[in-house]
């Protein structure tokens, strides 16, 4: 009985093993198939920015957090060899993001004077969640965090791999310490 017993949990030991190498080998952002496009309707191959790190922005123009904007086109500019600003333009939260994509842009440009890229608009949450919103929130997918969007301008940043580093929340300005210090 004491020999069944131990070889059981011996299989189980590796089996968890097993499904936890697997969930690591499937925590690369670069590794699902993402679709999604720039403001200006351009696909956006993601893996593109391999070697870099990314910086997701679920953003809005009507919200408080709106002026961080402009610390999001400096940090962009500070770390622009080893940092991707994204930008996604999202109206779930308040209804602050309103616009067509070409008074997102004229907003954001003339506003902030905003460079970095910017996305179509999308949904962060629901059953209408991007795909990779899907991943950015889900530790099953992302391998590291399990922490839905709560508000305009939350944050989370990828490594060079397009592996999960953290999230951000709405409050953690662009070029705070908590950021930088990782970048």
């Amino acid at each position: 009985m004491k020999y069944t017993l131990s070889i059981i949990l011996s299989i189980l030991f590796m089996f968890s093993l097993l499904t936890k190498t697997s969930s690591q080998n499937l925590t690369s952002l670069y590794e699902i198939d993402v679709s999604i496009k720039s403001i200006d309707g351009e696909i956006i191959n993601l893996s593109s920015f391999k070697g870099k790190k990314v910086l997701f922005v679920n953003v809005a123009s009507k919200c408080g957090f709106t002026p961080q904007y402009k610390g999001l086109q400096e940090l962009s500019d500070k770390f622009k060899n080893k940092l991707v600003v994204i930008g996604l333009p999202c109206n779930q939260f308040g209804n602050q993001e309103p616009g067509t994509s070409s008074e997102i842009v004229t907003f954001c440009e003339k506003n902030y004077g905003v460079k970095f890229l910017i996305t179509e608009k999308i949904e962060v949450k629901g059953d209408g969640q991007h795909l990779l919103y899907k991943w950015l929130t889900n530790k099953n997918m992302n391998g590291k965090v399990d922490f839905g969007v709560k508000w305009n301008f939350q944050k989370y940043l990828i490594d060079e791999d397009g592996k999960m580093i953290d999230y951000f929340m709405s409050n953690t300005k662009p070029l705070s310490e908590k950021i930088v210090e990782i970048l």
